[in-house]
Parts: C-alpha cells; sequence; structure tokens
C-alpha cells in the first residue's frame, strides 16, 4: 500500500536564504527529502538535484556525504543554493543551464527532481520570475515528459530517479513514460495538501479544462521512484 501523508503548507522551511523569485521549499519539497531519506547514500554516491531552487534537497544529500551536483535554469535559484552550501559548510556543485545539457554523457546514481507542473494557460513557459519555477504548460507535464525521456540516460545501472508531482499531471502516464524508457517505476508515497495560492487564482480554469472539481479543495501530491536494472 502506498503511504498517504496529511501535510501542511505552514511547517517551517529552515534557515535557508531564497533570493526573490526562488521557489521556497514547501510540502512537496519536504515529501521528496522524505522519500530520499530512504535512499542508501554515502560518499560514493553520485546525485544530481534538478531544479535545485533554493538547493534544499540537494543539502540533504550532501549531508550523508554523497557526491552533489545541482542544475537550475534560474540564475537567482544558481545564486541562492550556492549561499545556502557555503552558510551550511557542504559541498555542493550548482550549474546553470538546462538539465540534459549540462550533464550530458554523464550518469549519476540518483537524481532527484521537484520540476514545475503547476497546469497553466500558456504552453510557453515564461522566460523569468518566480512562475518559471511552477508554470508547466495546459497539462502540468512540460518538465515531467522530458525528465521521463531523459531518466534511463542519466542513470547508472543501480540508480535511482525520485520525482515529485500533482496528482493532476497524471502520474499513470509518468510511471508509463519511464517504463517504456526501461525503468521500473512506482508511486511509492502520496501526500493530501491544501490548495495554494496559485492554483486557487486558476480554479475556474482548471475546472474547464477538467484537472478538478467543483469542490476541489486540496491537492495530491505524489513521489515517484524509478530504478534502473
Amino acid at each position: 500500500m502506498v503511504p498517504t501523508t496529511a501535510l501542511r503548507f505552514g511547517t517551517p522551511p529552515g534557515r535557508l536564504i531564497a533570493l526573490p523569485g526562488v521557489y521556497r521549499p514547501q510540502a512537496d519539497t519536504r515529501l521528496l527529502a522524505e522519500a530520499l531519506s530512504h535512499e542508501r547514500m554515502d560518499a560514493g554516491t553520485a546525485v544530481l538535484d534538478i531544479g535545485t531552487g533554493t538547493g534544499a534537497l540537494a543539502l540533504s544529500a550532501a549531508r550523508t556525504g554523497a557526491r552533489v551536483e545541482a542544475v537550475d535554469v534560474s540564475w537567482p535559484a544558481v545564486i541562492a543554493a550556492g549561499l545556502n552550501a557555503f552558510r551550511q559548510g557542504l559541498p555542493l556543485r550548482v550549474m546553470h543551464g538546462d538539465f540534459a545539457t549540462r550533464t550530458q554523457g554523464r550518469r549519476f546514481d540518483v537524481v532527484l527532481t521537484n520540476p514545475p507542473y503547476v497546469p497553466s494557460v500558456s504552453p510557453r513557459p515564461p522566460s523569468h520570475g518566480a512562475a518559471r519555477a511552477w508554470d508547466a504548460g495546459p497539462d502540468g507535464r512540460r518538465v515531467i515528459d522530458r525528465v521521463c525521456a531523459c531518466a534511463p540516460a542519466l542513470l547508472r545501472p543501480g540508480g535511482v530517479l525520485l520525482m515529485v508531482h500533482s496528482g493532476m499531471c497524471g502520474p499513470p502516464a509518468t510511471v508509463a513514460r519511464l517504463e517504456a524508457g526501461g525503468l521500473a517505476a512506482e508511486v511509492t508515497a502520496r501526500a493530501s495538501v491544501p490548495w495554494g495560492p496559485v492554483l486557487r487564482a486558476r480554479r475556474t480554469w482548471l475546472r474547464r479544462q477538467g484537472l478538478a472539481g467543483d469542490g476541489d479543495e486540496r491537492e495530491e501530491l505524489v513521489i515517484i521512484r524509478a530504478a534502473h536494472p
């Protein structure tokens, strides 16, 4: 049975620098951090954090002694993650740019990602601002599908992908895409959280798209774990 957890957005995220426009750790961050805590990691583990934001997840991995790299398309996020690593005295390599381009030809033992996954009216991603951290096209899968396509090449044999996203985005589709790439994928955890301000502002549009019901006030988050054989 997949565990279900009730989480609140008000849980303190810890003392992390979050520059303007950088996504602050929230319920999805904490759910992914919990999933990460169940993975074996040591000094020989190579970890990649895609869309690092403040670096919260990358730093959680670094505390295990793992060799961690993080990447983000946002310069403020890259700066924030670097500052947080420095303040905590943890080794972390932070890269700016597209994750697939910056890691081409390289493989990792653990790949983490909390990608943009909020359905948005525009099919084009924002070029700047905080919305880059959550807007992901009309079905919310613009980045999710890219991660699914790249995951088999990013993972070493025995490596693991851990991804969190909304139930609105179709977890079965994510599992199917990962399995089509030769990975063993499954939903390993779920959490129910109240709608945040972004979803509340899009309530009417989400209902028209069939992504939310009339009485919906909570969002399901899922953790998807995919293992390279």
